[in-house]
């Protein structure tokens, strides 16, 4: 989103460009450019919410990649999302008042600050706006029940592949590539939200990387076979890996017509 204006050394956007951010309609009678909503800038590592934190708003991910995450009484991280934009954070805030989870920055980013009794205020005057805002926080909710099914009933393997497809799709939600992007996240928190060790995420990526159905590079992920991973249920054995990976890559060394006809 390029939208925004300079307001007291401030960078603001209006209710249109917040509801083109959560991909939902703006009711022409709400798109007032008096209603603005302000930007806050966090950089890499630190903590937009804490869990107990008194909750007065939500927040929506203009730019940057974040994580939210709850802890435990020895200081144990339980990863629980990766929002990044057109993402709405602190919703678990809404029942208690008080943040149930803490968010932190993954990148420097740009957050659309919500509060939440504006966003009641207008829900009283406006039904329908209230109604899509709801449907955004479903939205949110209906993500974590996938990711929880998926923990329930898929193998390491496919959970890694899952979420990889999951990723690329967003990216491609966001306008970026879906077959070469970077990830945000360690190996460690990706083991974390999806219930592995570290050791068995990066074991699979390279399993991944060796049958040909991604490219790693440290953190850069491509995509090289999108559908096999949205398939894939379990890994084949090592030995028959170390053999696929010998066919692709004779093939992949093996000159094209072209060279032949060359050197013919």
């Amino acid at each position: 989103m390029e939208a925004g204006r300079q307001r007291q050394g401030r960078l603001w956007s209006n209710l249109k460009e917040v509801c083109d951010l959560l991909r939902i309609p703006a009711s022409v009678s709400v798109t007032s450019e008096e209603l603005l909503f302000q930007h806050v800038q966090f950089k890499t590592g630190q903590r937009v919410h804490t869990i107990g934190q008194a909750f007065d708003t939500l927040y929506i991910v203009n730019s940057g990649f974040l994580k939210t995450v709850l802890i435990d009484e020895f200081g144990n991280e339980q990863v629980l999302s990766f929002p990044m934009k057109g993402d709405m954070l602190g919703v678990d805030g809404i029942h208690t008042r008080h943040y149930a989870s803490e968010a932190v920055a993954l990148s420097d980013c740009d957050l659309i600050l919500l509060p939440f009794k504006k966003l009641t205020a207008l829900g009283r005057v406006h039904a329908e706006l209230e109604n899509m805002m709801y449907g955004v926080m479903s939205r949110e909710l209906v993500r974590e029940q996938t990711m929880i099914g998926m923990l329930g009933a898929l193998s390491a393997e496919a959970r890694v592949a899952r979420f990889l497809v999951s990723l690329a799709d967003r990216f491609a939600a966001m306008g970026y590539s879906s077959k070469l992007f970077n990830l945000r996240m360690t190996r460690h928190e990706i083991g974390s939200y999806l219930g592995l060790t570290l050791e068995t995420v990066s074991r699979t990526l390279s399993a991944f990387n060796e049958i040909g159905l991604i490219t790693v590079d440290q953190r850069t992920i491509g995509i090289k076979d999108a559908e096999a991973l949205k398939t894939l249920r379990r890994l084949p054995p090592s030995r028959s890996r170390a053999k696929a990976g010998a066919k692709q890559k004779a093939e992949s060394e093996q000159p094209g017509d072209d060279q032949v006809l060359a050197t013919a």
